[in-house]
């Protein structure tokens, strides 16, 4: 049986049905994620996408949950979308559950389950613990997080904004599977 969690993506700087909004990003304990208060640049991108797959397990470990396990499919998946939100200035989900087929995430599955988040943030708002923290701030992307049933995980993350004209942002796409 398959199932697809898709999530909406209200961000710090945010677009989805109900319009722009900004969110709080209130303080998350970065403790041991090195880089997690620090704004993503396009040399430093890698890095950061590994900072933010620490965030996201220590919030699941507060939550009694097993860590997720970066999957190269997924990864390059969510890399892929977010790359193409920022040169092609969108956000948005799009065909999400193709993307995952194209980077061959499903091959030799029977069944699974799949999620999405998407964020963007400029200046402080673009830092990993910023957007993990609007993460858990909002119902549908805390969901995602705290699925027991999601074990995998691919973090995309791209110096720029899906914005025309924007500095010092980030694009992040988090992609997740079970």
């Amino acid at each position: 049986m398959r199932s697809i969690a898709l999530r909406l993506a209200p961000v710090l700087v945010a677009a989805g049905l109900s319009g722009l909004a900004v969110l709080p990003a209130p303080a998350l304990a970065g403790g041991g994620c090195a880089g997690a208060s620090s704004r993503p640049t396009p040399a430093r991108a890698a890095e950061f996408s590994g900072t933010t797959l620490c965030l996201l397990n220590r919030e699941r470990s507060r939550h009694g949950l097993g860590h997720l396990h970066s999957n190269a499919a997924l990864a390059l998946a969510a890399w892929r979308h977010s790359r193409d939100m920022a040169e092609h200035n969108y956000f948005a989900h799009g065909d999400f559950v193709g993307r995952l087929q194209r980077a061959g995430y499903f091959r030799g599955r029977r069944s699974w389950s799949v999620g999405e988040n998407i964020a963007w943030g400029s200046g402080s708002n673009a830092t990993p613990r910023a957007i993990v923290s609007m993460w858990m701030h909002s119902p549908g992307h805390r969901a995602n997080i705290l699925n027991g049933g999601f074990h995998e995980i691919g973090v995309g993350l791209v110096a720029g904004a899906p914005a025309p004209n924007v500095r010092g942002a980030a694009t992040y796409t988090t992609d997740f599977g079970g």
